[in-house]
């Protein structure tokens, strides 16, 4: 597989799907996915994209939404992940690890806050097969997750994480790096690509899609099923956790002391995320049927600067503290 830095290099010369940075909107126990209308929900996510975000979400959040903290100024969909946290293997106590943008930050995105990087692609990021795979968007109200948190084995196909040594990226892994990374640790999740073409979503939001993919990277996934027969957008998350302020904690020979907001495994099994769609009207539509979309908005959406994207907030409406050495980690019960 090609890898990512030599794919963006050959960016003036392919055109293939959006790619985009989002600074992070807030970091709170909210999950309107999973747990709607839970105010806390179980445990912490980290959530970037638009200012609709709150603990019950229906209908078009993308009429709502009145600024966004990504790029893609029409784009007020919501992604988020479980926020990550650094065990102290001495005493047990947990502090939230930092997020950075992801780099490179490409045209004109300079000025990003934490947050990560969205992705959709048509087909991959070197191939322009529109003639014969048609992308439908997603339509107001949908949304899907992909892992979960009580998932004890090893991670599925499109979710990695790659251990940065300064800018480079090591291989792609199912599990935790097992010694300390330079540059943080880098971790990606990929959706599902077929959707059966009725349920906006499904009791465990992931039945009403179907995921093909069977391979790492930002790789065509193989045709969609009869049960799932629309192809929508490939979405995909990259998101840099700066870990460096705390491999001087990590004692040679012990295990990796790195844990999700929910716990789970120390090898990072459970790792997943959630999507919840917000384009304005058909932005995202018009995106997906054009072929020279990557980076420049397609020529059909606006783009804002970073540093405007950055100043969207939501009011903190979970009052505790999540950041900081704690007792433990935010919603679970200490262990007496």
């Amino acid at each position: 597989m090609k890898s990512i830095a030599t794919l963006l290099g050959l960016a003036p010369l392919v055109h293939a799907g959006l790619r985009f940075p989002c600074s992070t909107l807030t970091v709170q126990r909210l999950d309107p996915v999973v747990e709607p209308g839970a105010l806390p929900a179980a445990h912490v996510h980290h959530i970037v994209g638009g200012n609709a975000f709150n603990a019950s979400m229906e209908g078009d959040v993308g009429a709502r939404f009145t600024c966004t903290t990504c790029q893609m100024a029409d784009d007020g969909s919501n992604y988020w992940t479980a926020h990550l946290y650094f065990k102290d293997p001495d005493n047990g106590s947990y502090h939230r690890v930092p997020v950075i943008p992801v780099q490179p930050l490409l045209g004109g995105s300079q000025g990003a806050k934490g947050g990560l990087t969205v992705y959709y692609t048509q087909f991959d990021l070197s191939k322009d097969n529109l003639a014969q795979q048609k992308i439908t968007a997603f339509k107001p109200g949908f949304r899907m997750t992909v892992g979960s948190p009580s998932e004890t084995n090893k991670a599925r196909t499109g979710l990695s994480y790659q251990c940065l040594n300064g800018q480079s990226r090591g291989r792609e892994m199912s599990t935790f790096p097992t010694t300390p990374c330079t540059g943080g640790i880098f971790t990606t999740q990929h959706f599902p690509a077929c959707w059966d073409g009725k349920n906006l979503d499904s009791p465990d939001h992931q039945s009403h899609m179907y995921n093909t993919k069977n391979s790492n990277g930002f790789l065509n996934a193989p045709a969609c099923p009869a049960s799932h027969p629309v192809r929508v957008p490939q979405v995909a998350y990259e998101t840099v956790w700066d870990t460096t302020k705390f491999n001087g904690l990590w004692k040679s020979g012990q295990p990796n002391p790195f844990v999700w907001s929910f716990e789970g495994k120390a090898d990072g099994s459970g790792t997943h995320a959630d999507y919840l769609f917000g384009w304005k009207g058909d932005s995202l539509q018009r995106a997906m049927d054009k072929s020279e979309c990557f980076y420049d908005g397609c020529g059909a959406i606006t783009k804002q600067q970073m540093s405007v994207a950055s100043q969207c907030q939501i009011p903190e409406t979970v009052k505790e503290v999540t950041d900081g050495w704690l007792a433990h980690l935010p919603g679970r019960v200490p262990v007496a």
